[in-house]
């Protein structure tokens, strides 16, 4: 029999000091956000399990937590990612014509974790533009992508940029049953050459030619050359190698400090994906620590089909990547209810000093570490040294 006090698997309690870091975290990522025009929006944890799921694909679906509700006997389930929800509050709620710019910050629960040493309650941030196809959406949610990561001081970043169009460009009028086109992408983003091969041997040969071609096409922006060069000569090819390259050259001078990379046959998530992709990868990590891209379809299932492009990412784990804020020194008072004494506290936390009123009953850890001292002198409280 277990511990009563134990925890599930993957999911653990958030001590202080840790707690604080995440918590100026993600006020700092909020005030990013509000400063480009986003709304904060508040999704609930859990709703009906078809408007969780709705355009989301079979991997979400593994990552729900679900369960019947107690009220109306329907399944709902608590949500693996804050994206659907959005897209619904986009859709139904808000419904404007105009575009709309929209971000959440809150927990997330996963069924499996993503890793070995991967947390099952994320804290997601996000931030998502709808109701604009061109490329200046992208544009901006790349740039507030890096921005929020200069936040966190995560400054040694790799992003990576690939685009959903270039594949399905490469295969447009191929005939090809969904079995063997999960296969194809499969291949791709495993830059398994024998597999490619041996999928696309009934292809014709520039459709064979350019996916073995497309495995090699990772590097950096002089990988968009070659493509030009080895890919079919198509406007759809034309026009994303060019966004690609705009991308680019936007984060690179917006933010010198970031290294960009291309992987031409990344196809990740192509079921959600409509267009570009970015992800950003920092020292330290094991797995991308921010992801986004256009996805147009994902307020389809909302009755309301219109373009929209985001990004994502856990705050813990932003935490772990970054250094904590210095702890402020707190200032030890005395404990009662003298009108002059909590006059003087009440105007020091105003200033934004932490006041820690001295129990008397034991030394809490705000009390050990307070190396100033609230005292009275001559009728007046003020701050002094230890």
């Amino acid at each position: 029999m277990s511990s009563a006090w134990l925890l599930p698997e993957h999911i653990a309690d958030v001590l202080p000091a840790r707690a604080r870091h995440i918590e100026t975290l993600r006020r700092g990522l909020l005030d990013a956000a509000a400063g480009y025009g986003f709304e904060l929006v508040i999704p609930p944890m859990l709703e009906h399990i078809e408007s969780l799921l709705s355009g989301t694909g079979h991997a979400l679906d593994l990552q729900t937590f679900k369960l019947i509700d107690q009220l109306s006997g329907k399944t709902l389930g608590l949500r693996a990612d804050s994206t659907p929800q959005v897209a619904r509050i986009d859709a139904h709620m808000l419904n404007r014509s105009g575009v709309a710019r929209l971000c959440y910050c809150g927990p997330v629960l996963h069924a499996r974790p993503s890793g070995s040493g991967s947390t099952r309650e994320p804290l997601q941030f996000g931030a998502e533009i709808y109701g604009h196809e061109g490329l200046a959406a992208d544009l901006e949610i790349l740039d507030l992508m890096l921005e929020c990561l200069r936040v966190a001081a995560i400054e040694d970043v790799v992003v990576d940029l690939a685009d959903a169009r270039i594949v399905r460009a490469v295969l447009a009028g191929v005939p090809v049953d969904a079995a063997r086109l999960d296969a194809v992408y499969a291949a791709l983003a495993a830059k398994d050459a024998a597999e490619i091969r041996a999928l696309g041997a009934s292809f014709a040969a520039p459709v064979k030619q350019a996916l073995e071609a497309l495995i090699g096409l990772y590097g950096d922006e002089s990988v968009l050359d070659e493509a030009a060069r080895v890919l079919p000569q198509r406007p759809a090819i034309a026009g994303t190698l060019a966004e690609l390259s705009r991308l680019a050259a936007s984060a690179r001078r917006s933010h010198p400090r970031a290294r960009i990379g291309f992987d031409l046959a990344d196809s990740s998530g192509y079921a959600y994906y409509s267009g570009a992709r970015f992800a950003a990868y920092a020292r330290g990590a094991s797995d991308a620590i921010a992801r986004g891209g256009r996805y147009d379809e994902v307020g389809a299932i909302f009755g309301r089909n219109r373009p929209a492009v985001g990004f994502g990412l856990d705050v813990k784990d932003l935490a772990m990547l970054s250094l904590p804020p210095a702890a402020r020194e707190p200032v030890r008072a005395p404990a009662g209810d003298d009108a002059a004494l909590r006059e003087a506290i009440r105007a020091l936390r105003a200033r934004g000093e932490i006041v820690v009123a001295d129990l008397g009953d034991s030394e809490s850890a705000a009390i050990a570490a307070a190396g100033r001292r609230l005292v009275e002198t001559s009728g007046r409280w003020a701050v002094a040294p230890r």
